[in-house]
């Protein structure tokens, strides 16, 4: 059994209903990311799980016991913010040590284990600053020590590195991944980065109105998604309908002939490639699944050039070598490579 499971939830504020017969389960020891767009439920799905507030109905069990009216203080979890929520009268020790001391531990062993928590976060000899005394990222280490402190049975996090500029997020998002392989403890988090949730996950569920679209690890999500949804959302950007003809073998809308290395249930499907698995030969040229078009758009993008070519089956949009130029107006020969062909529903 899972340790967490959302069964048959709905949820929302007044007649807005965010989730409705909504489920998720998250393993012991697992880092799940909840990812997707505002107002996806993504956030209404934590505060759920946390004890902000409760479903209109259904239930939510962790550890085989009914947690759905537990109130917030008398879960175990710890709750990393946005906005790192620090106390700012008090020192990076005593912000540490707040959960400790709620729990009435003696005074030893809160500084035995502010000390070691402050060392895991590399922030040992702070222990006497202030949160304005320190950096973004800085404050973001002492949130994070403070909801470790605890050993919180389930640490939940609500987009908390969105506050730091790009290159600090990546060494947090690395900080973070260490220390939860480190200690092993069982990990949500919320956010709408997909290069961050895929870097520092084992599992990913991309939301979408109320629903999980799809839950699955990084790769797995990456190379084959199960939706055209989700296909855009990891970088798909060419679409085309497919009609099954034989044993991996399909009909473009033109009747053009389309090998496909992947296989999926249903004659009736939708082919999707990416840009850069595209490639742009001369008009006229021999190739795998090859596409006649016209160049419509150039762009130059730094490491590559973007085009988009108008075919018979649609416009197609191409990364190309920046020393590879296509005038506006010219001939090409598309190539979509059999292997590189997505099927979605």
């Amino acid at each position: 059994m899972a340790l967490l499971e959302l069964s048959n939830i709905t949820a929302g504020y007044d007649k807005n209903i965010i989730l409705k017969d909504f489920d998720f389960s998250v393993e012991k020891g697992e880092f799940v990311s909840l990812l997707g767009s505002s107002g996806c439920g993504k956030t209404t799905t934590l505060r759920l799980i946390a004890g902000f507030s409760e479903p209109m109905s259904g239930r939510i069990v962790f550890d085989g016991r009914d947690y759905t009216h537990v109130p917030l203080h008398k879960r175990n979890f710890g709750f990393v913010f946005q906005s790192y929520a620090l106390f700012p009268h008090m020192t990076v020790f005593d912000n540490v040590a707040f959960g400790l001391k709620m729990r009435k531990m003696d005074k030893e062993t809160i500084r035995r284990d502010v000390e070691q928590m402050l060392r895991l976060v590399d922030l040992e000899g702070f222990e006497a600053r202030y949160p304005r005394e320190m950096s973004g990222g800085q404050r973001q280490r002492v949130a994070l020590a403070r909801a470790l402190v605890i050993r919180p049975d389930l640490l939940l996090f609500d987009e908390p590195l969105s506050n730091l500029d790009a290159k600090l997020r990546v060494k947090m998002r690395v900080e973070i991944r260490r220390l939860q392989q480190e200690l092993g403890f069982t990990a949500i988090y919320v956010t709408h980065d997909q290069e961050e949730c895929f870097a520092i996950s084992d599992k990913v569920a991309i939301m979408n109105a109320g629903a999980v679209e799809q839950m699955d690890t990084p790769g797995n999500i990456y190379n084959n998604p199960d939706t055209e949804f989700i296909a855009r959302f990891v970088g798909f950007e060419n679409f085309f309908a497919l009609t099954r003809s034989g044993a991996g073998v399909f009909a473009a809308e033109d009747g053009t002939r389309m090998a496909v290395a992947a296989d999926r249930a249903g004659d009736r499907l939708k082919g999707c490639i990416r840009p850069e698995d595209v490639r742009v030969l001369p008009a006229g040229a021999q190739a795998e699944n090859a596409l006649p078009g016209k160049v419509m758009v150039s762009t130059f993008l730094g490491r590559h050039n973007q085009i988009n070519v108008q075919t018979a089956i649609g416009e197609f949009v191409v990364s190309t070598d920046q020393n590879q130029v296509f005038p506006i107006g010219e001939a090409v020969t598309l190539s979509l490579m059999a292997n590189k062909i997505k099927l979605i529903d």
